[in-house]
């Protein structure tokens, strides 16, 4: 285990910390508290932080352009207006399913998105994860308990995503000008019955996945090939998810969560549900745009 300095970045406690996305073009990180109901705008520049309500579950936010950004959500995506915080439904996901909500997402280098949805009450096999792009979008993948970890390497030919209530890390090739799969998932990383959960996760530079370890305090690190090669102390047990920020994206920001813990856990918790900014040295890359 190695040691990180870590500073809370915003002492907003939320309920379920979630889907941090960093936009550089106006220094400014995006989170959602899912079960709060709130999408939290921060902008590094002069630390402030805003609040905006939302009137549905959302869990994770990508940019579109200037005026527009993607949110995931308990009915599907809908684009968010920046300015009047506006939403307008463009691809229905289980909107149907009113025991469902999304959960993990992030977007692929050719503009595609990938979003997993899950049981409210985290049911096994309720869950999907879907690809969408300039407006279509298909089923993945199926019965999915815990759909979390989606992230792309940095070509594009891979995408990563594990199944929090399996505990597994799998590995998919990917067509880099679509990102739609190209072979069957495979195991990339097991960690069934070594307690805690294998969470969010983001890809570097150089193809390694850093990875937010649900329970356990903890920020891993696996290389391409599933070999964990580093491990960081974090200071809330339940962290959620990375994020690269910064004008050079050397810097990353951890969400977390008090989702579930007794009032004694959460005093033995006092950090969980703030975010941090751990100065811990990355290679980060920027999130691509959305394709509407």
């Amino acid at each position: 285990m190695s040691d990180a300095q870590v500073e809370v970045l915003s002492h907003t406690q939320c309920e379920l910390g979630e889907g941090p996305s960093y936009d550089p073009t106006t220094d400014t990180l995006w989170w959602l508290d899912i079960l709060g109901r709130k999408l939290i705008e921060y902008r590094l520049a002069d630390r402030s932080e805003v609040a905006h309500d939302l009137p549905l579950l959302a869990s994770a936010i990508a940019i579109v352009d200037e005026r527009r950004q993607l949110l995931a959500t308990e009915t599907g995506l809908h684009v968010r207006d920046c300015a009047s915080g506006r939403l307008e439904l463009v691809a229905p996901i289980e909107a149907d399913s009113p025991g469902t909500r999304s959960n993990d997402s992030r977007v692929h280098p050719s503009g595609a998105l990938w979003v997993g949805t899950m049981g409210k009450k985290a049911e096994k096999h309720a869950g999907s994860i879907y690809w969408y792009r300039a407006g279509e979008t298909r089923r993945l993948f199926p019965d999915v308990s815990i759909p979390n970890s989606i992230c792309f390497s940095p070509a594009g030919d891979v995408a990563y995503y594990a199944d929090s209530g399996k505990n597994i890390l799998f590995r998919v090739e990917c067509d880099p000008a679509t990102g739609l799969p190209t072979s069957e998932p495979a195991l990339l990383v097991d960690e069934r019955g070594k307690g805690g959960g294998i969470d969010g996760s983001v890809c570097d530079t150089d193809g390694n996945i850093w990875n937010a370890r649900w329970g356990c305090a903890r920020l891993d690190v696996y290389n391409p090939a599933g070999k964990r090669i580093a491990q960081y102390d974090m200071p809330a047990k339940q962290v959620s998810c990375p994020a690269f920020v910064g004008p050079a994206l050397d810097r990353l920001v951890v969400t977390s969560a008090r989702e579930n813990q007794t009032e004694d856990e959460r005093l033995a918790d006092p950090n969980g549900g703030m975010t941090f900014l751990a100065g811990i040295p990355v290679r980060g890359k920027a999130e691509p745009r959305a394709a509407l």
